[in-house]
C-alpha cells in the first residue's frame, strides 16, 4: 500500500512539475524565464529593459557552426549596449562544448538547459533556431534556421 501511494505521488509530482512549462510563449506574449545557468556556472537573467536574442544549436550541425560565428560576432559587436545574447546547446556534455567553443573561438554565453528553455520559448524543435525577446520580455519572432551575417548583425538594431 505504501508502496503505490509512493508512486503515485512521484507521478503528480512530476505532472505538476511539467506544468510549469507546459506551453511555450506565443509571438506577442511575455516570456516566462526558467532559472538559467551557463557553462561557468554562473546565472543568466534577462537584463530589465534590454532585449534578448536566444540561439538554440548543437555541437553537432554544420549550419549551427557557420550560425554561431555571426552569432558570436553580433555578441562582440553589442556589448552592453546591444541585445542580450544567450546561446542553448542542445548536448549535455559539458568538456564537450567547452572544447567545442575554445576550438571555434566563441565567447558568448551557453546554457546546457535546454529543455527548460525551449519549453519556456520554443514550441519549433529546429536548429539552428534564434529567439527575439523585446525590451518589454514579450516574445517577438522565432526565426528557425541558419541565418546570413548580415541578417544576424542587423538584430543590433533590435536592441
Amino acid at each position: 500500500m505504501k508502496r503505490s501511494r509512493r508512486a503515485f505521488l512521484l507521478a503528480a509530482a512530476a505532472c505538476t512539475a511539467g506544468a510549469a512549462y507546459a506551453a511555450p510563449a506565443a509571438p506577442g506574449e511575455l516570456v516566462r524565464w526558467p532559472e538559467v545557468t551557463l557553462l561557468d556556472g554562473a546565472r543568466w537573467t534577462p537584463a530589465a529593459g534590454r532585449a534578448q536574442v536566444v540561439v538554440f544549436w548543437s555541437i553537432s550541425c554544420p549550419f549551427c557552426k557557420r550560425h554561431n560565428a555571426h552569432v558570436d560576432k553580433l555578441y562582440r559587436a553589442g556589448g552592453d549596449g546591444g541585445p542580450q545574447v544567450l546561446t542553448v546547446c542542445r548536448e549535455r556534455d559539458r568538456a564537450a562544448v567547452q572544447r567545442y567553443l575554445a576550438v571555434n573561438g566563441y565567447a558568448f554565453p551557453v546554457s546546457l538547459d535546454h529543455d527548460a528553455l525551449a519549453a519556456a520559448l520554443a514550441a519549433r524543435r529546429v536548429i539552428p533556431l534564434t529567439l527575439l525577446v523585446d525590451r518589454q520580455g514579450r516574445l517577438k519572432q522565432a526565426i528557425p534556421g541558419e541565418m546570413f551575417e548580415e541578417d544576424v548583425m542587423e538584430l543590433l538594431t533590435f536592441a
